[in-house]
């Protein structure tokens, strides 16, 4: 993923429209949770059936269900099965990406939408709720399709919504930088990690 950055007149028209570029002067740490959406070997191994090669890279600053009308629609008919696999419980394809740093208290939490908020994708709402969390930096992948169903549902149920623009990866740069537009325009900031570490408290 290349570094790639808000365009002049986004960043003009957030100004005039809320005074200031970035929404937060400060995060509470205890009150905030790193979601890393996607990062498994069916999303990140390369030659994997649904490989987003620009997601290893953001290894370094940083789930599965009915997916019967995403396949039917969305898929070749020759590669249904290959891709159903890759998103099976259990399978090889659903394990984390080995390069990938988890603590032991890290929770994994396994969607089965695009939007890990979404009702009855998964309870990753019900744990936040149960912690007292009400902010959100996300990672992971892809940028525009579930990290950005995710930023938008948290929003739209009341979340502060970081998007950490250099832990977030898309199959192209322009559909990582359309995410990172929606998102500081509507839904809520974007930052880089670093900047997102130096406002917790």
């Amino acid at each position: 993923m290349h570094e790639v950055a808000i365009r002049k007149e986004i960043i003009e028209r957030v100004l005039a429209r809320r005074g200031r570029l970035h929404l937060f002067d400060r995060l509470d740490a205890k009150r905030t949770a790193l979601l890393v959406i996607d990062m498994q070997n069916a999303f990140v191994a390369p030659g994997a059936p649904i490989e987003v090669p620009g997601a290893r890279d953001i290894v370094p600053g940083e789930n599965s269900g009915d997916w019967t009308n995403f396949f039917d629609v969305f898929v070749r008919p020759e590669n249904r099965a290959r891709a159903a696999q890759a998103l099976s419980a259990g399978s090889e394809p659903q394990k984390l990406w080995a390069e990938l740093s988890v603590a032991p208290g890290d929770l994994k939490v396994a969607k089965n939408r695009y939007s890990a908020l979404i009702a009855g994708a998964s309870n990753l709402g019900t744990l936040l709720k149960q912690r007292g969390i009400d902010t959100l930096l996300i990672a992971g992948t892809k940028t525009n399709v579930c990290c950005e169903c995710t930023a938008r549902d948290a929003m739209m149920l009341d979340y502060k919504v970081v998007l950490l623009c250099d832990c977030t990866a898309a199959l192209s740069d322009e559909e990582h930088l359309a995410t990172l537009e929606n998102v500081i325009q509507q839904f809520g900031d974007v930052m880089t990690a670093d900047d997102a570490l130096a406002l917790l408290t």
